[in-house]
């Protein structure tokens, strides 16, 4: 086994989930992730955690999707899994990223409103999200095998504790401003961040971060503050479906007019999933320079230094004041700008970063 794997597996539990002795985990196991699935088993048997392994498959959730069409009931054991979890570990990586590509989207919004309970109560163990290196994945970034993994690893195993100090600069200005503007091209959108808190996403749960690979400084925006017009210049791909061009129009908070030059009917889909998925939960900034390209995969692409991703759906609990739902969905999709030219970040009203470059590490952006 690549040492890299060990040291990936190590990083998942110690670092990103804190886990310790006796702690309930639930692994969901991707069906390409067998090493780095042998490897967190022995880093948790090794911290005496109790886990229960799952098995999670594109190619299976297509098939149940497919025959249950919109009828999809309530998942109540799923959810009492949940409940009782300490901790949940999801491995991410398949065999064909493409695979629920031709679900229809009707389904898909089914399926996540059926979810949404199981999803709320994930999200309240110390939930951590990473991916395996596989050649699914290299064919979908467009790489070699040899250099995916390489890229991968370069955007995993950081020194998380220096990234964390460096974000944490733009964590403390977001913390305390009013405002954000976003221009780059096309894009001109403004918003409030008012009594927001803005979560230092270092790859792991001490900090408020569920990712690995991470790299981002995220918030939400006051739910009907977002005004303006963004174009999302780099692609991602939603269930199995790209999304190339989006365009969004917002109005008092909500989209009043969309478009895509790819994906144009997926977007649409997405959109009608409920009142809140047209509407932002998040405002991430990415800052992992271990990423540096498109990938296809959101959980690296929306943590590349020199851009911002924008989620339509749920805001996420850490970053509102207690008490204040924020905007509640059953989905969380991020869309993403470039930012790395003609393009200027603002805060209350103060150019804190040009052309992908803030202004206290210029030097430090190559």
């Amino acid at each position: 086994m690549d040492d890299r794997v060990r040291a990936h597996a190590e990083t998942l539990v110690d670092w990103s989930a804190r886990i310790d002795r006796d702690d309930q985990v639930v692994v969901t196991v991707g069906e390409g992730t067998h090493d780095l699935a042998v490897a967190v088993a022995d880093a948790l048997g090794e911290r005496r955690a109790t886990p229960v392994f799952t098995y999670a498959s594109d190619e299976v959730e297509r098939a149940y999707l497919l025959a249950a069409g919109e009828d999809v009931a309530d998942p109540d054991h799923t959810l009492a899994l949940y409940e009782k979890a300490d901790a949940v570990l999801a491995l991410r990586g398949g065999r064909n990223t493409a695979e629920g590509s031709d679900v229809p989207g009707p389904t898909r919004a089914a399926h996540a409103r059926a979810n949404q309970a199981v999803r709320e109560a994930r999200m309240a163990t110390a939930w951590v999200s990473t991916a395996h290196p596989t050649h699914a994945l290299a064919q979908q970034a467009g790489m070699s095998y040899e250099a995916y993994r390489d890229f991968a690893y370069g955007a995993i195993l950081r020194d998380w504790e220096a990234l964390a100090e460096e974000m944490g600069r733009l964590k403390a200005l977001l913390d305390e401003a009013d405002s954000v503007r976003i221009v780059s091209g096309e894009t001109d959108l403004r918003m409030s961040i008012t009594n927001r808190t803005a979560v230092n996403s270092a790859a792991s749960v001490a900090y408020g971060s569920h990712n690995l690979p991470s790299g981002e400084v995220f918030t939400a925006p006051v739910t009907d503050s977002v005004e303006g017009q963004v174009r999302f210049d780099l692609p991602i791909v939603h269930d199995g479906q790209e999304i190339r061009e989006a365009f969004l129009r917002f109005e008092d908070g909500e989209v009043v007019d969309h478009d895509a030059d790819i994906g144009a009917s997926v977007l649409a889909d997405l959109l009608e999933t409920d009142p809140g998925a047209r509407r932002l939960g998040e405002l991430g900034i990415g800052m992992n320079r271990g990423i540096d390209r498109v990938t296809g995969n959101l959980l690296f692409d929306e943590k590349m230094a020199g851009t911002v991703h924008l989620a339509l759906g749920r805001a996420y609990d850490d970053c509102l004041p207690p008490g204040e739902p924020g905007n509640e969905s059953a989905v969380h999709v991020d869309l993403l700008v470039d930012m790395r030219g003609g393009s200027r970040l603002g805060i209350d009203g103060e150019v804190v970063q040009r052309n992908g470059i803030f202004r206290w590490d210029a030097g430090l952006n190559g």
